[in-house]
């Protein structure tokens, strides 16, 4: 005569933790299954029945309901497994931990192998305790830290114009991406396809650059721009001068520049005394993230430039207006959203870094 089954009765809550745990997208299968037959004998239904509608053994219903019965929720979890300890040495597992920041000597870093033989251990367990401690020695960012000693003021006077743009004028983000090259690849690449990535040939021929002038309009997100073989300050001049004419002339332009020579030569500044209405703004050494024209240029690179093949330098200036012209059909204006007193904590935070870094080196 078979065993009777334990009985459950769940109380509310049990029920609502189970039922949740039955319907949640991401609960994992075991789970679920566990779930639904702790529910199903909370219904009144025996183990054979529960068995044949879940398509699974009877031994396995009456496992989960006793474990339920006598742990409750807790024991539908997965008790611990016993397994070999573990075998690192202590000493190894702190030398893994300290070493990894002093790669050695003609090297810029360690590698897992390289570390592995260093410490006398697996180049597996060097990669476990690298991930348990979020350790990367592979992974690098590039920063830049102004030094500029006008800083604060330069950064203030520009997070202003993007936070409370002044009125009757307009706000334009101004940079030139210069060297734009036109290259054809050697050999036409396949396609995407089902299975199967894009491919483009390692090499290419080069035709020539050419410089693109933009002119991002902060509110509207529209942008005006020409292009020239060259970036001199004759070029820019005639930049400010299709700007002075494709704007209205009642309206100040505010224009958000970087540090560069050309934005600053004489003829410029004589042009520009003769036309008050242009108002520049530059930005701080090595802060060119502070102008949202750049943001714009890196998706002209990763959708025009980068991954083009340009039998010529005018194929590759038409492709580039093609795509400004059917951007600014339906402009789609970048927002600045930072708030300035967090930007400066941080630049902080990073200056008393790189002060620790450079006092030990």
């Amino acid at each position: 005569m078979p065993k009777a089954a334990t009985p459950i009765s769940l109380t509310k809550t049990q029920r609502a933790e189970l039922q949740k745990l039955e319907r949640a997208a991401h609960s994992p299968q075991h789970a679920v299954l566990r779930a639904r037959i702790v529910l199903r004998a909370d219904a009144g239904e025996d183990n054979t029945t529960i068995a044949a509608a879940l398509h699974i053994g009877a031994n396995t219903v009456a496992k989960w309901r006793g474990r339920f019965a006598s742990a409750g929720l807790a024991g539908l979890g997965d008790a611990a497994r016993s397994g070999r300890p573990a075998q690192l040495r202590e000493a190894a597992v702190q030398q893994v931990l300290a070493e990894v920041t002093r790669p050695p000597k003609g090297r810029t870093r360690w590698s897992v192998r390289s570390m592995a033989r260093h410490a006398g251990i697996s180049k597996s367990s060097v990669h476990q305790l690298w991930m348990r401690n979020d350790l990367k020695p592979h992974r690098t960012r590039t920063f830049k830290i102004s030094n500029d000693p006008l800083f604060e003021a330069k950064f203030w006077d520009i997070i202003g114009l993007y936070l409370e743009p002044p009125h009757k004028a307009l706000v334009l983000c101004c940079d030139e991406k210069s060297q734009c090259q036109a290259l054809e690849r050697t050999q036409p690449g396949l396609p995407l396809g089902i299975g199967h990535i894009r491919t483009r040939t390692h090499d290419y021929t080069r035709h020539g650059t050419v410089t693109l002038f933009a002119a991002l309009n902060y509110l509207e997100g529209k942008i005006l721009h020409q292009s020239a073989p060259r970036h001199r300050h004759q070029e820019w001049l005639k930049f400010l001068r299709h700007l002075d004419a494709e704007t209205p002339p009642d309206l100040d332009l505010h224009l958000i520049l970087d540090n560069y020579a050309t934005h600053k030569h004489a003829k410029v500044r004589a042009w520009l005394a003769r036309h008050p209405r242009f108002h520049l703004h530059f930005t701080p050494t090595a802060s060119s993230w502070m102008n949202l024209v750049e943001r714009f240029f890196a998706d002209l690179t990763a959708e025009v430039v980068r991954e083009g093949s340009f039998g010529s330098v005018p194929e590759l200036v038409a492709a580039m207006e093609t795509y400004l012209a059917e951007r600014n059909l339906a402009p789609k204006p970048y927002r600045w959203r930072a708030k300035g007193a967090d930007i400066l904590a941080k630049l902080q935070r990073a200056r008393k870094s790189l002060d620790v870094v450079t006092s030990r080196t």
